[in-house]
C-alpha cells in the first residue's frame, strides 16, 4: 500500500471520524427534545444528525476497512435511537433499518437503546399523572424487549445485541415495578377519597 493510498486512508477515517461525532452529538441533542416535549427542536437536530451521518458515510464508503472500525456503526445506532425514541414517544409508525439507511445491527441497538429511552419519559408522565400515557409507554417497551430478545444471532453479528436486550429488561423491570406501584397508589387515593365523600355525606344526611 503505497503512501498516497496510507494518506487517502487517514484522511477518510478523520473525515469520519469527525462526522460521527457531529451525529452522535446531534442525536443526544434530538433525544433530550424529544423529553422536553419540543418538537421542532428535535426535528433540527434529527436532520443534523442524518446529514452528518451521509457525510460519515460518503467519507468511509471507498475504505471498508476503516468504515467497519466501529465509530460508524456507533454513530449509526445514536442517529436510530433518537429517530426511533421520538417514533415511540409519539406512537408513530416505527421506520427499518432501511429506511433510516443504517446497518441493520446499529438499527437493532438503536431500538433496543431507543425503548429503554421511554423510562425516562413515562417517569414525567407518571409525574404528572398521565397514568394512561404511562401504560402505553411501558406496553411500548415490553413489545419492543419481546421482538429482540428472539433476535438469537452472535453478538459479531448483531454488534452486541444480547448485551443491549439484556439492559433494556433490566430496564423494563424496575419500569413496571415503577407503573404497578403508582397506579396502586393512585388507586387507593382514590378509593379513600370517595370513602370520605359518603362518609360526608352520610354524616350531612343524618344531620
Amino acid at each position: 500500500m503505497g503512501r498516497a493510498q496510507l494518506d487517502g486512508v487517514n484522511s477518510a477515517r478523520e473525515a469520519g471520524l469527525a462526522a460521527c461525532r457531529k451525529a452522535i452529538r446531534a442525536a443526544s441533542s434530538s433525544i433530550r427534545a424529544v423529553h422536553r416535549l419540543q418538537p421542532e427542536r428535535v426535528a433540527a437536530f434529527r436532520a443534523e444528525s442524518e446529514t452528518a451521518i451521509r457525510d460519515a458515510q460518503r467519507a468511509l464508503a471507498p475504505y471498508p476497512m476503516v468504515a467497519h472500525a466501529g465509530f460508524l456503526h456507533d454513530a449509526e445506532k445514536e442517529y436510530a435511537e433518537a429517530v426511533l425514541t421520538a417514533a415511540l414517544v409519539n406512537g408513530d409508525a416505527v421506520p427499518d433499518y432501511r429506511e433510516l439507511d443504517v446497518g441493520l445491527p446499529a438499527w437493532l441497538n438503536g431500538l433496543a437503546e431507543a425503548a429503554s429511552e421511554l423510562r425516562r419519559h413515562l417517569l414525567d408522565r407518571l409525574r404528572l399523572g398521565e397514568t394512561a400515557v404511562a401504560e402505553r409507554l411501558l406496553s411500548v417497551m415490553e413489545d419492543v424487549y419481546e421482538a429482540l430478545v428472539v433476535v438469537d444471532y452472535p453478538d459479531a453479528v448483531t454488534g452486541g445485541l444480547r448485551r443491549t436486550a439484556d439492559a433494556l429488561r433490566a430496564v423494563l423491570e424496575r419500569t413496571r415495578s415503577d407503573v404497578t406501584t403508582t397506579l396502586l397508589q393512585v388507586r387507593l387515593q382514590t378509593a379513600l377519597e370517595r370513602r370520605v365523600v359518603e362518609e360526608a355525606g352520610g354524616g350531612a344526611a343524618l344531620a
